[in-house]
């Protein structure tokens, strides 16, 4: 299995200012069960490695963003275990083996015990064990899919498909949070969170996902510090399968559409996009992802009220949504003659009735449908076109630069 992400897949490393280090010595648990040793000569003795524990036996608000570090000074560590409800906890050594942190945050308002043992040059061991408990958090903060992603559990999805959480209060310590998103897929590819204000972040790789796959969050958010004494109390993990590579590819000058999966192509279709009357009845140019559909979808004129000119109130069948400005690919209810000849919509993309129930009972939310020959562009946070922005451009709006 391969860790997929821009500097996204990293351990949840925890740093440590100098007074923290000294009280350390202070409060850390060492409870040292060896001897001194001789060496070989028998006329040198060799102090016992010492073994201390942060946080220290008995702490009893310790903070879950700091996890666990054990220590050996004057010898090497030989084995730490970290136990929560009798369940191991990840971590690593370093490579002097002198030193041990937790792979991940501790989970707030949770016991924890700590067993080490460690060995000095001469091969004497020592050992020592801490169990403390993690604060309660004056606030808590929780993290959800998208609703499509979360309302299509079972299906599958299209190779632009986008990771998006929500977060329900504002994240103050982005870096903080977003290292605690992994992300693995089976065909690994490069790929990288963006920030959409406070309360949203949204991952996409490099190029589209591999099709035929799986692909898994773990949010490992239990233990993080999201803002000041605000800590996350969950995890949530989620497997995504990708589906064919469905790409749609539309020329408004020629009116055809294109359709081609797993590379080969699958229809040629005749469409009628937006009229270009007015720019709200232009269709948007460039990468659009399939959201959503409905059959039917109720469609109203935006702004305009009964009896005013370019005013509709319409029942339009088989329906899949491109944006958030009202595009849908669609079966035309009228003017069939402007099918592969004109433009003659309020801004979607009409199909004939067999092309669009066809495409209709295909879809995978997140299938791709680039469109061309427009003067207007879809900007990249209309709906799912997150795929506007060049990939330099949308790493830059990673917390983990």
């Amino acid at each position: 299995m391969s860790v997929l992400g821009v500097a996204l897949v990293r351990r949840n490393g925890i740093r440590f200012g100098a007074a923290l280090l000294a009280g350390a010595m202070a409060l850390t648990a060492c409870s040292d069960t060896s001897k001194e040793g001789t060496t070989a000569a028998g006329d040198t003795k060799v102090p016992a490695a010492k073994v201390t524990i942060t946080p220290a036996q008995g702490t009893e608000k310790a903070r879950p963003d700091q996890g666990v570090v054990v220590r050996a000074a004057g010898g090497s560590l030989q084995s730490v275990t970290v136990q929560l409800k009798g369940k191991p906890v990840p971590g690593d050594f370093n490579a002097q083996k002198t030193e041990w942190r937790s792979r991940w945050t501790l989970r707030p308002s949770s016991s924890y015990t700590v067993n080490a043992t460690a060995k000095n040059s001469v091969g004497t061991t020592s050992q020592a064990a801490s169990t403390f408990r993690t604060l309660k958090p004056e606030a808590t903060i929780s993290a959800s899919l998208d609703w499509i992603l979360e309302g299509n559990k079972g299906k599958q999805y299209g190779v632009g498909m986008p990771i998006i959480l929500d977060f329900d209060r504002a994240v103050r310590n982005k870096e903080q949070v977003e290292k605690a998103l992994e992300v693995k897929a089976e065909k690994p590819v490069e790929g990288a969170w963006r920030w959409m204000g406070d309360q949203k972040v949204i991952y996409r790789p490099k190029t589209y996902w591999q099709p035929h796959q799986k692909v898994t969050l773990n949010a490992r958010l239990a233990g993080v510090r999201a803002a000041k004494d605000v800590y996350g109390m969950r995890n949530l993990s989620r497997t995504f399968e990708i589906g064919e590579s469905r790409i749609a590819k539309i020329n408004m000058k020629k009116h055809k559409m294109v359709v081609t999966i797993d590379g080969k192509k699958a229809r040629t279709v005749p469409i009628s996009g937006g009229n270009a009357s007015t720019r709200e009845y232009t269709t948007t140019s460039g990468v659009h992802l399939t959201m959503e559909k409905g059959n039917p979808v109720r469609m109203i004129s935006p702004g305009r009220k009964k009896g005013d000119p370019g005013y509709y109130d319409e029942m339009i069948g088989y329906a899949v949504r491109i944006s958030n400005s009202g595009e849908y690919l669609h079966q035309t209810s009228g003017q069939e003659w402007c099918l592969g000849e004109q433009n003659c919509s309020h801004g979607c993309v009409r199909q004939p009735a067999d092309d669009a129930q066809w495409f209709y009972r295909t879809v995978q939310p997140g299938d791709i449908v680039d469109i061309k020959g427009t003067s207007r562009k879809v900007e990249w946070n209309n709906g799912w076109s997150f795929w506007q922005l060049s990939w330099e451009t949308w790493k830059k709006g990673s917390a983990l630069q």
